[in-house]
């Protein structure tokens, strides 16, 4: 099944139609009906949205699998912060068995609670989880009456949630594949979504140079490497230079594997590369490099990797950069509300 799948992704992203995306354009039919209803059924109150007694900040995409979204909720929570907001975070859990609306801490079982919620938990901001995000955004803010703004990772398409700010995040390298709804696309909506939404963020490799539009509608994002640290032991960084040439396998259980292992050569470290799908439930036998003096992960698998890992594997914790004008953007809507 994991073989069909990335022939699938491939397939998204090829440069030509292929046979097999042509095949499935009458399912993709199907979904896009799917969503016109469900989207029209919210609107006209058929389908309820709940509104919170603060404001919502959703951040999300338009593509299945990986686009920034947690380091984007991450950079926005410490932007505001910072602007003397008190946020919170909730996200759906996807990955963990959790269902029931529940609390995140830092030490929690990945499998329980998700892979990116523990990252989320970690940025010191409170974090709850749910398949139902209006419950879990009522719980953290009953924990947490001191929070003023929610922010939910990963909540586009969550409609029951009626939100403030929606924010669409897309990787300029592929973008929006070949622009087809799911399953002969990667789309969960039309690309005409985009231009719904408050604020449309694109990740990209390194700075560019371009600044965002005035209003901060459209701006881009990158991610900076922080020091690598150990998976074993946190408090423990290293030196790349240290590491023998050779000896270096790297690992990817993330949306769009590529970035990472890009990401690595862009630092000038040589690594054999190991694709998993996005959200892996890693074993020990992943890491079962018998010439491997390193292993190299995202922080993103070092979290369900911790269990076992030994002195060999090391994560590369990332921040987002975002542009000032788009926190601007946000803090503009969100007092628009708060003064209506």
């Amino acid at each position: 099944m994991t073989g069909l799948a990335d022939r699938l992704v491939a397939a998204w992203y090829a440069p030509r139609p292929t046979l097999g995306t042509l095949a499935l354009t009458p399912l993709a039919a199907v979904f896009g009906a799917v969503v016109t209803a469900r989207r029209a059924f919210y609107r006209r109150g058929v389908l309820a949205r709940e509104r919170l007694p603060v404001p919502v900040v959703v951040v999300g995409n338009l593509t299945a699998g990986g686009a920034g979204k947690t380091p984007l909720a991450l950079a926005l929570a410490a932007a505001l912060a910072e602007r003397g907001r008190r946020p919170g975070l909730v996200s759906r859990g996807y990955g963990g068995t959790a269902r029931a609306p529940r609390a995140v801490a830092s030490g929690d079982d990945p499998r329980v609670v998700g892979d990116e919620p523990l990252l989320l938990a970690r940025s010191g901001h409170p974090a709850w989880i749910g398949r139902d995000r209006v419950a879990a955004a009522r719980g953290l803010l009953a924990a947490h009456p001191d929070v003023d703004v929610v922010i939910a990772d990963d909540g586009l398409q969550h409609y029951a949630l009626a939100r403030d700010v929606e924010i669409a995040v897309v990787d300029a390298v592929r973008g929006l594949g070949n622009g087809l709804l799911l399953p002969a696309g990667p789309l969960r909506e039309p690309p005409a979504r985009l231009a719904e939404v408050d604020a449309v963020v694109r990740l990209v490799a390194q700075p560019s140079g371009a600044a965002a539009t005035r209003d901060g509608r459209e701006s881009s994002m990158w991610l900076v490497p922080q020091p690598w640290r150990s998976v074993a032991a946190p408090a423990r960084t290293a030196d790349p230079a240290s590491w023998p040439r050779g000896r270096i396998h790297a690992i990817a259980g993330i949306g769009h594997p590529e970035r990472f292992f890009a990401q690595l050569r862009s630092l000038g470290i040589e690594a054999t590369c190991h694709a998993f799908p996005d959200h892996h439930d890693f074993v020990p036998g992943d890491l079962a490099f018998d010439d491997a003096a390193v292993i190299l992960m995202t922080e993103k698998d070092a979290v369900k990797c911790a269990a076992f890992a030994d002195d060999r594997c090391w994560c590369l914790p990332v921040q987002a950069r975002i542009d000032p004008a788009l926190i601007d953007r946000v803090l503009a809507r969100i007092h628009g509300r708060q003064a209506a």
